[in-house]
């Protein structure tokens, strides 16, 4: 059986101390990171460590100000070229001892305490500011946004254009943008900490945090792909935590309702990836060797289906199923393309998205094949639908009202019902296993309704099962093959997922 290694993406600091968060020296490896430097020769000296369970980082810094021309402040950074994008959730530890100590996201051409250089600043008493130096020496322009005290902070370079996104966890971001701005190459981006004082340090944590190239325009989806990470998410608190990466595509994990194992897609084959040693092995699916990332399993766990586009099919999409522990797969619709999406909790249906005579509706078949029945019948596109864990609804997106959609259909397609309308594009609503919740995930309002790309800025969002205000559990850079199928773990508590980039 062919075993895959994983190699995990964030590893532990190098330094050799036996506490949870081992202190670095300034110069050492941290997480992701590749060097701590105390910016500026603040009176007291800062540090930086890296938690690998939680995977968080936590940095102590002093410093006066980073606001005229020279600063002083600690960071921990690493090189990077070309596009890229930086995440956090930050956290400032205590009281403080100054309204305006600072933490956040930094990019600077260089180390010198003059150098040029942007920042997505939060102060202590919650001043959040876009700040910026393009001449080495300058003084530090800003600008202001109302928002107060946001914990969630993405700072993103595309060219000379940089972009500062900062949101309240649960809710989408705040955006401001700055163009023209040239920095130079061999740029520094990472996390920072200033305490605004000579007399004092302050410390906070950074969870959640990414640092990656994003994809280049000249990408051409399906044909070529970069790096993906596996990951699970709490989904109260949206700590996330990465299992493994790969420089190939990762695609749709599912959660066995044992909870020891995901199954995902990658270069048209499925794998059993296991939670405990976190390896990966090859799930036999016979001649179905061209699977996309529609693959979901039996409520009890024992059956798989599959959408392969096989050469009986003619390369179309096509719904097999077979045992969840590999096995010859079965042909279940003679009509294609079909792309699957979901079983009846009694295991004796399968719904899938299908087009017939020009537009893709919502089917339903019987598990051993034979007739289908048409569930919705509108124009536009009808997709992802899903049974409730009670059998009573199927949960589908459409874009029937213009924006992609949530809905709610009775289990035989009547009383179709709309469950979000906000101006993002929503797609595949995923019922947890208590019946309480949908996790979904919301394209930007300029992705066409009709589309879910890869490498795109995206959202993951939670509504109760009857519809309200979407909450914001997870900010991204995903979609195509982040969470197209049923990815809950069986206690309700939490997802797997997609991210993508260049690591």
């Amino acid at each position: 059986m062919l075993i895959i290694k994983q190699m995990l993406l964030l590893t532990i600091g190098a330094a050799a101390v036996c506490t949870p968060l081992c202190a670095q020296v300034p110069g050492a490896k941290v997480g992701s990171f590749d060097i701590f430097s105390d910016v500026g020769a603040p009176a007291i000296a800062g540090a930086a460590s890296y938690h690998e369970p939680s995977q968080t980082y936590r940095i102590i810094g002093s410093g006066r100000n980073i606001w005229f021309g020279q600063d002083s402040f600690a960071f921990l950074s690493k090189k990077m070229n070309g596009d890229f994008i930086l995440q956090t959730q930050v956290r400032f530890l205590g009281e403080g001892h100054e309204a305006h100590r600072k933490a956040g996201l930094m990019i600077r051409s260089s180390t010198a305490t003059n150098s040029p250089v942007i920042t997505c600043t939060v102060h202590g008493d919650g001043l959040t500011a876009f700040q910026y130096r393009t001449v080495a020496g300058a003084d530090m322009k800003e600008i202001k946004l109302t928002i107060k005290a946001p914990d969630v902070l993405q700072l993103e370079k595309k060219g000379n254009t940089y972009t500062m996104s900062v949101a309240h966890f649960g809710e989408v971001y705040v955006m401001e943008k700055l163009d023209n701005i040239d920095l130079g190459t061999d740029l520094l981006a990472g996390l920072f900490v200033c305490s605004h004082t000579t007399l004092f340090s302050e410390e906070a944590d950074f969870t959640n945090t990414r640092i990656f190239n994003t994809a280049p325009d000249t990408l051409i989806q399906y044909k070529s792909y970069i790096g993906s990470a596996l990951e699970i998410m709490d989904i109260a608190n949206g700590h996330r935590q990465v299992l493994a990466s790969n420089k190939g595509s990762f695609q749709a994990p599912n959660w066995t309702p044992d909870g020891k194992t995901l199954i995902y897609n990658e270069s048209g084959r499925l794998y059993n990836f296991d939670l405990a040693s976190r390896t990966a092995t090859v799930l036999n699916t016979g001649t179905a060797i061209n699977n996309n990332n529609d693959h979901v399993l039996t409520f009890d766990g024992k059956q798989i289906g599959i959408s392969n586009q096989g050469t009986e099919t003619k390369g179309q999409s096509a719904v097999y199923t077979l045992p969840a522990t590999g096995g010859t797969p079965k042909l279940i619709t003679e009509k294609t393309p079909s792309y699957f999406h979901g079983w009846s909790p009694d295991n004796q249906y399968l719904v899938y998205t299908a087009e017939r005579n020009g537009d893709y509706d919502i089917y339903r078949i019987s598990k051993d094949g034979g007739k289908e029945t048409q569930l919705t019948n509108t124009k536009g596109l009808d997709d992802g639908p899903e049974y409730s864990p009670d059998g009573k609804y199927i949960y589908f997106n459409s874009t029937r009202t213009g924006k992609m959609q949530l809905w709610r259909m009775d289990a035989d397609g009547k009383n179709q019902t709309q469950l979000t309308f906000d101006e993002l594009n929503n797609w595949f609503p995923h019922v947890s296993p208590d019946n309480k919740t949908l996790v979904f995930i919301s394209f930007p309002k300029d992705v066409p309704a009709d589309k879910h790309p890869f490498y795109h800025r995206v959202y993951l969002r939670t509504i109760p099962v009857g519809g309200g205000e979407p909450k914001t559990i997870a900010y991204l850079y995903g979609g195509q093959g982040t969470m197209n199928v049923p990815s809950w773990s069986p206690d309700s508590k939490k997802i797997a997922f997609v991210s993508n980039g260049i690591f």
